[in-house]
């Protein structure tokens, strides 16, 4: 066994410097991009099994957006609520029919 783990330790090491070396010669771009492909990867993957799941279990998504559609009007309405709240009042003067002009028509 001492053999097999020396080895398996020797390669972790290869592999560690190749990544290393790797990174250090690349310019500072590249390595961005190699990110963005991972995430791309990762959210095309994830769409892929989020459409699975929305072929076989339809009930599940129209439950799931329609609350996420309730979620949504409640914080509206809770934020329409405490900007009425927080908002300044102003005072809202009458008018009387001698204090506007008319128009030709009498309007």
């Amino acid at each position: 066994m001492g053999k097999v783990d020396g080895t398996r330790d020797r390669a972790r090491e290869l592999v560690g410097e190749l990544g290393d070396g790797l990174r250090k010669a690349l310019p500072g771009s590249a390595s961005q991009w190699i990110e963005t492909g991972a995430a791309l990867a990762a959210l095309r993957a994830g769409a892929k099994v989020a459409g699975r799941v929305a072929r076989r279990n339809p009930l599940l998504v129209a439950a799931a957006v329609a609350g996420a559609g309730l979620l949504w009007y409640a914080a509206r309405q809770r934020a329409r609520r405490r900007a009425e709240l927080e908002g300044q009042a102003r005072q809202v003067r009458a008018l009387r029919r001698g204090e506007y002009e008319q128009d030709d028509y009498g309007v």
